[in-house]
């Protein structure tokens, strides 16, 4: 995990807001594919890659953070 370490933090922010949000109009693709997940509609292989697409910037934001979070309490 230490390749998600030399990424910084802004990239994967600006890359979150940006491939996993688009596209924004009517509703960012994320959201749509989280709700369809809810609702248990998502079924066909394109609505999985588009959720794993527009996820996976969000997640390793997430990894990101979390890494951070624990560096710092661990060191301080």
């Amino acid at each position: 995990m230490k390749w998600i370490d030399q990424i910084s933090t802004m990239a994967l922010l600006i890359i979150a807001l940006t491939l996993g949000l688009a596209p924004f109009v009517p509703v960012p693709h994320i959201v749509e594919k989280l709700g369809m997940l809810a609702n248990g509609t998502l079924s066909k292989p394109i609505d999985i890659f588009d959720l794993l697409l527009h996820g996976t910037p969000w997640v390793l934001l997430a990894i990101k953070l979390v890494r951070q979070g624990l560096g710092r309490k661990n060191t301080g």
